[in-house]
């Protein structure tokens, strides 16, 4: 049966990480056309950071799908669609820092105390950045898993966080950000249910 399953993980894996890689390919391929729009920085900041919303929410989705489905397998993935998140969110955030305000670093700090949109946002980055620093087999095995789950339960602020984020973000149209505020506290009472439960 290993024999069987290992190449299907083989073929699954990298089809998996291009998947993931399609929305950083669609941007790419508009930015080179010029179709971004009249303020192409803006668009694709915010699209950075939707996509890395969207990642969120999926990794908080895997574990349960995988109960209601019996999908044991997709556990694999959880691991590499938390970090494909936050590659997402570190991009969104570079693209801020870079791209709209040019490391102007005084006003980012300003930026951050005035606009609460921007302190939900750092403080659900930095909330991710231990996790993704310990996504590792290595870091797992250095800290010991009761101690690495313990760590990744930061998870389950970060997601809120962004989504608080993007909601106290848009001006309109808040149909989107609430859907993902929803769906976020939906998966959460998941998380708890199956907590008590065991």
């Amino acid at each position: 049966m290993a024999s069987i399953a290992l190449p299907r993980v083989q073929v699954v894996r990298p089809l998996a990480h291009l998947l993931c890689a399609l929305p950083l390919c669609w941007l790419a391929a508009h930015a080179a056309l010029d179709l971004l729009g009249a303020n192409p920085v803006e668009k694709a900041i915010r699209f950075l950071g939707d996509w890395a919303l969207k990642f969120l929410v999926l990794t908080l989705a895997i574990t349960p799908i995988r109960l209601l489905s019996g999908w044991s397998v997709l556990a694999r993935y959880r691991r590499m669609l938390g970090l494909w998140a936050f590659a997402y969110a570190l991009l969104h955030l570079s693209g801020y820092v870079v791209l709209d305000q040019f490391f102007d670093w005084k006003n980012i700090g300003y930026e951050i105390v005035k606009h609460k949109f921007i302190t939900a946002g750092i403080c659900a980055f930095i909330l991710l950045l231990p996790l993704a620093a310990t996504s590792t087999n290595a870091m797992i095995k250095r800290l010991g898993g009761r101690n690495w789950r313990r760590l990744h339960y930061l998870i389950y602020l970060a997601v809120p966080l962004a989504a608080v984020h993007y909601i106290w973000m848009v001006k309109a149209g808040l149909a989107q950000p609430l859907t993902y505020f929803v769906i976020t506290l939906l998966l959460l009472g998941c998380r708890a249910v199956y907590v008590r439960r065991r």
